[in-house]
């Protein structure tokens, strides 16, 4: 489980689900504002850590089961706003033709109360939240960056990139949202992907081969 104390920002890390998705919490310590960054499921712990935060947007970095399976049950626990890129409703709404493809029973498609865009800007206490939308695993994925931290679903993870061999899925979308959007961001920019280990920019642009 990572910890992250900033000046300003706490950023704590859950991991859950079948296929062992990272859940960002993260918040401004100064206004206890928080978001929850893809909701792969309702665990207690998270509850119990939101407790001292009001969460305003669970922020889904695309529409996949495996990052939304929760996400009903967390916003009302949570009493947060569903985001996501509207682009992907098309996947959320679908989401029992993925979940059968793992033997996972059916689930009712989750609904959002806010659309984002290329470059859209949430502030949530004193966070700034932008969007950087990055298609290629599917059409509607995005990044979410705050500061110098990179929240980047599965478009990149650590010496890999995200399959795109689902429906929406494009390899040369996924690379060119890569190089032309990700890697114009700050070397020491610090990514947080949506499974396995946290990595940096200037890392996966010197040893990721796949890119």
């Amino acid at each position: 489980m990572v910890v992250l104390h900033g000046e300003k920002m706490i950023i704590k890390q859950f991991i859950a689900g079948q296929l062992e998705n990272n859940i960002y919490f993260v918040a401004d310590e100064a206004t206890k504002k928080a978001v929850l960054i893809d909701a792969s499921s309702n665990i207690p712990e998270l509850i119990e850590f939101a407790k001292e935060y009001d969460v305003e947007y669970i922020l889904l970095t695309h529409g996949h089961f495996d990052h939304i399976m929760g996400l009903t049950s967390l916003k009302q626990a949570l009493n947060a706003q569903a985001v996501i890129n509207k682009d992907d409703l098309v996947i959320s709404d679908n989401i029992n033709e993925f979940t059968r493809l793992f033997g996972l029973p059916d689930n009712i498609p989750p609904t959002y109360e806010k659309y984002v865009k290329d470059d859209d800007v949430l502030k949530v206490g004193n966070l700034e939240i932008k969007v950087i939308a990055t298609p290629g695993h599917t059409e509607g994925g995005v990044c979410y960056l705050i500061g110098n931290k990179l929240f980047s679903g599965d478009t990149l993870f650590k010496g890999s990139v995200g399959r795109t061999d689902l429906f929406g899925g494009n390899f040369k979308k996924l690379s060119d949202s890569i190089k032309n959007k990700l890697f114009k961001l700050d070397d020491n920019t610090e990514v947080f992907p949506g499974h396995g280990d946290m990595t940096t920019i200037g890392f996966e642009k010197k040893y990721n081969e796949l890119i």
